[in-house]
């Protein structure tokens, strides 16, 4: 079930900027129980939504490894995006006019802060377990620490403890080409506005989104053929598809948020504060990511208590944790019913990173 809170009391943020008004679109599938201890909270990536049966459909459903039937799962569209939640494109109640460009920064730290809102309103008390790919990695990481005593179990795939100056390169390229496009913040274009823009941005994240390897198998060209490549024609299709789904803005806005991210930021640095974590933590990597590469994740299952690293060898690059469904249902199934795990799995020690 899809609903919508809003909070009617001024949110501030992280920056000391402040929403008047919070709205949070979010879903749910199963019952709280009497215990309140069944409660699955699944973040959400950069472009998704607050329906993780939809985007994550191999995980979440019943008779499997997300099941309704005995979980109660939630999900919360992240402020900023375009699914729901206050984002760039609501009417600020002190102008009149809408946000656009004015829109404040919003941290990961802030959509935490929110979901946390969001739960006690639903009266969940504790979350047995938080997971999260990518961004929605990174809110799993932060609440982790913001509320260590909460959250009982995390898995945490494909993110690190701050936003590599790689990565913040990448988005930052992305938002040059969304200026590019003079429609980004033009009201008469609603219905359209910054589209050329998504598509340019769109396609020079699909290059960090896979792997070499990931395009030389899908995207193989001719002998002899001098035009018309196909990752030509593949990239504007994914630029197009997100287009039609997705708001300039939104995209500008989230792109800010991920580069926010620094679980260390005025708390002595990523490492004290990856020290507080006390959930039970599955860290996984993919070993193809070049946009949030294994070290990363080695540096997070180093640093967080006893938690516990895998790697999942995949052509697919940054999307594996989005398409390597059995892989993943195979290893949260193993963390779940078996507080030692396996051999396959393994914590680490200094000596992984000599």
């Amino acid at each position: 079930m899809t609903s919508t809170y809003i909070h009617t009391q001024p949110f501030i943020l992280e920056s000391g900027e402040a929403l008047h008004r919070l709205r949070i679109q979010y879903t749910t599938y199963g019952t709280l129980n009497n215990t309140c201890d069944n409660v699955v909270w699944i973040c959400h990536a950069f472009s998704a939504n607050s329906d993780p049966a939809e985007w994550w459909s191999g995980l979440v459903g019943e008779g499997k490894i997300f099941d309704p039937t005995h979980q109660y799962i939630v999900c919360a569209n992240m402020i900023g995006s375009c699914y729901g939640s206050s984002s760039p494109e609501d009417i600020n109640p002190i102008t009149g006019q809408r946000y656009a460009s004015s829109f404040p920064l919003i941290t990961i730290r802030d959509i935490v802060q929110a979901h946390s809102i969001l739960r006690e309103y639903l009266g969940i008390t504790e979350i047995a377990l938080c997971i999260g790919g990518s961004m929605g990695a990174q809110q799993v990481l932060e609440w982790s620490i913001m509320e260590p005593s909460r959250i009982k179990q995390s898995v945490v795939i494909s993110a690190g403890a701050v936003m590599s100056s790689w990565a913040r390169g990448l988005n930052s390229a992305q938002r040059l080409a969304l200026l590019a496009d003079n429609t980004l913040w033009d009201e008469s274009e609603l219905s359209g506005k910054g589209r050329l823009g998504i598509i340019a941005a769109r396609a020079i994240a699909m290059l960090s989104y896979r792997s070499y390897e990931g395009y030389a198998r899908s995207q193989p060209d001719s002998e002899n053929q001098i035009e018309g490549y196909r990752v030509e024609s593949y990239l504007r299709y994914q630029g197009e598809k997100l287009a039609n789904r997705f708001t300039a803005p939104a995209y500008w806005s989230l792109t800010r948020t991920m580069d926010s991210h620094d679980v260390g930021r005025n708390r002595g640095g990523a490492i004290q504060a990856l020290n507080r974590i006390q959930a039970r933590t599955f860290v996984i990597g993919v070993s193809s990511d070049i946009l949030f590469p294994p070290s990363e994740q080695m540096l997070l299952a180093q640093h967080i208590p006893d938690a516990v690293y895998h790697e999942i060898d995949s052509p697919y690059g940054h999307d594996g944790f989005l398409i390597e469904f059995t892989t993943l249902t195979s290893l949260l199934h193993e963390f779940l019913e078996n507080s030692s795990l396996s051999a396959y799995s393994r914590t680490l020690n200094t000596a992984d990173f000599a």
